[in-house]
């Protein structure tokens, strides 16, 4: 089996110190990544990982604790991209609470290139499937709120809202979620159940 060859990843560093990022910046370097970024501050951070278009953020933890997950509180809300941590030793409380915060992986006493790019092999797996998941639950949702309005405008149930949805797929070979998705485009053109229309 032959295996893909490896590309070259945009990489937001973070952490407290500007000066404490330069090993970090080695270590992604050697790999053949490029460092698209360097962020200290925390207000800047999740607009820069999205503006940068970065590929896996990667936050380095030294001694203040409150302000490493205040940059990886920034970086996931944007959910620009995979956040990595690196600590120095173990630590669970800040672990766990990293995880809470949205961290794919993180890294305890990194010594070498190796543990740092399967890590990030690892997270752009899971991040890939965790945005395929996410949007299966986008979909879902979608095509049960369009369930929801035929059912209320049609008076059915909700087996024949879905046929009725499943039909206009098959007679007008469009995907379900696109049929789903005109419903709910339409529902704003329509008069409340009961109205009139707008004059």
């Amino acid at each position: 089996m032959e295996l893909e060859p490896r590309r070259q990843l945009r990489v937001l560093l973070a952490d407290e110190r500007e000066e404490h990022l330069d090993h970090v910046a080695g270590l992604v370097t050697r790999l053949g990544h490029v460092v698209i970024a360097r962020e200290t501050d925390i207000g800047s951070v999740g607009a820069r990982s999205e503006r940068e278009a970065a590929d896996v953020a990667i936050v380095a933890v030294d001694d203040d604790h409150a302000h490493a997950q205040g940059l990886i509180s920034e970086i996931v809300r944007e959910a620009a991209c995979p956040v990595i941590v690196l600590i120095r030793a173990e630590d669970p409380a800040f672990i766990r609470e990293a995880a809470r915060r949205g961290v794919f992986a993180y890294l305890a006493n990194v010594v070498d290139d190796g543990q740092l790019e399967s890590a990030i092999e690892v997270v752009l797996h899971r991040f890939a499937e965790y945005h395929a998941l996410e949007g299966a639950f986008g979909r879902r949702a979608m095509i049960e709120r369009a369930k929801g309005i035929l059912m209320e405008r049609h008076g059915i149930d909700e087996e024949a809202a879905f046929r009725m949805l499943r039909d206009r797929s098959r007679s007008s070979s469009r995907k379900l979620i696109e049929v789903a998705r005109a419903v709910l485009d339409a529902r704003s053109l329509l008069p409340p159940t009961g109205g009139s229309p707008p004059r």
